[in-house]
């Protein structure tokens, strides 16, 4: 397989250096769609999703457990505000 060419390296490199922005923006994504989740089945789907997008926002381990136990929506979306402010992040 051949290197990636220039603009495909600018992609890649765009990408990592916005990683925590897209990762913020999933995350208010399944926050909204678990409100709206009608099903057990795509709740845990989503939760699934969530947990993935914590950890790759190097969230404190014991916030992501925290929010995994309670299983609530207004209780993600809230640590989601308090880790904008720098509050939920791994040292």
């Amino acid at each position: 397989m051949p290197d990636h060419s220039p603009h495909q390296k600018r992609i890649i490199d765009r990408y990592y250096r916005n990683r925590d922005s897209i990762m913020v923006s999933r995350l208010e994504e399944i926050v909204t769609e678990l409100f709206l989740a009608e099903s057990d089945s795509k709740r845990n789907r989503l939760w699934d999703r969530a947990a993935k997008a914590m950890r790759n926002l190097k969230w404190k381990e014991s916030v992501i457990e925290h929010i995994l136990a309670s299983r609530r929506p207004d209780v993600l979306a809230t640590n989601l505000e308090s880790w904008a402010k720098g509050e939920n992040r791994s040292p």
